[in-house]
């Protein structure tokens, strides 16, 4: 096993207090966590988000998009598990009815991108798989998890007026106007087995109380652990709430009663 090492990233709409067990810095406001990724597993990285504020409006391109586009960095695809939800929180995907890049655009200019798009309200265990393309905000007084590919490449369409840059001609050129389907989200009761998402380049599972080694059977790769609940014994070692781990396929995996997890595979890996 191997724990990976914590970023605490500092965000204007991040929150003061962190819920346990991570801990802001005094005089932070701390909107991600991120777990650095192994050499192993280099294309897959896991953060904590919690948001104080809306986030951007904005669109991630695929890799085939980024390539023609010129960036040095690949697209992204990325996935969200709501962990904690204020009453009336949202998330911002897709759009209530279909948007062409013309009409898009005009209405990332004046503001109106918010009001077309659709908001989900959401609670603990909500999840969404997020394509290349789907464009998407975070909402205030929301905690999640989110699993991405390694990518940096974010354009913002609209920003409330807040002054950072946009990327409307490469947002617009990247961007799927069409609404988000039924088919990209749904809801569990966090204390059972489920296949979450299952993409090109990543799958998610929860997992609750395997049994021992159950995580690993049959898989000759590495993967990650998340802890949602409980803990996990990892030859020998302690995985708690908060970390994530990467667990290799000799390792043996031990789930206490109450321990609920995410498991993440790197479907790309050779």
């Amino acid at each position: 096993m191997t724990l990976l090492t914590k970023r605490l990233v500092e965000k204007p709409w991040g929150v003061d207090e962190l819920p346990a067990p991570f801990v802001a810095p005094k005089g932070q406001r701390i909107g991600e966590v991120w777990f650095e990724p192994p050499p192993e597993m280099p294309n897959i990285l896991v953060k904590y988000i919690f948001t104080s504020e809306k986030l951007s409006v904005q669109v991630h391109p695929s890799d085939a998009q980024a390539i023609a586009l010129g960036e040095t960095d690949g697209g992204k695809e990325e996935c969200w598990l709501v962990i904690a939800a204020e009453p009336g929180a949202t998330l911002g995907i897709g759009f209530k009815h279909p948007l062409d890049a013309e009409a898009m655009r005009k209405a990332a200019l004046d503001g109106s991108i918010e009001d077309l798009m659709m908001w989900h309200p959401v609670q603990r265990g909500d999840f969404f798989y997020i394509p290349a393309g789907t464009v998407h905000a975070i909402g205030a007084g929301v905690s999640l998890i989110e699993v991405q590919q390694t990518s940096d490449i974010t354009y913002r369409l609209f920003d409330y007026g807040r002054p950072r840059e946009l990327h409307l001609d490469k947002g617009i050129k990247v961007a799927n106007g069409a609404v988000y389907g039924a088919a990209g989200q749904q809801h569990n009761a966090m204390n059972a087995f489920e296949s979450l998402a299952s993409g090109p380049y990543f799958s998610v599972e929860q997992v609750n109380a395997l049994p021992n080694e159950a995580a690993s059977d049959g898989c000759d790769k590495p993967f990650l652990v998340i802890p949602i609940t409980g803990s996990i014994d990892i030859s020998g070692a302690m995985l708690n709430v908060g970390d994530c781990a990467m667990v290799m396929p000799n390792d043996a995996v031990v789930f206490s009663d109450a321990t609920t997890a995410l498991v993440v595979r790197d479907k790309k890996l050779a």
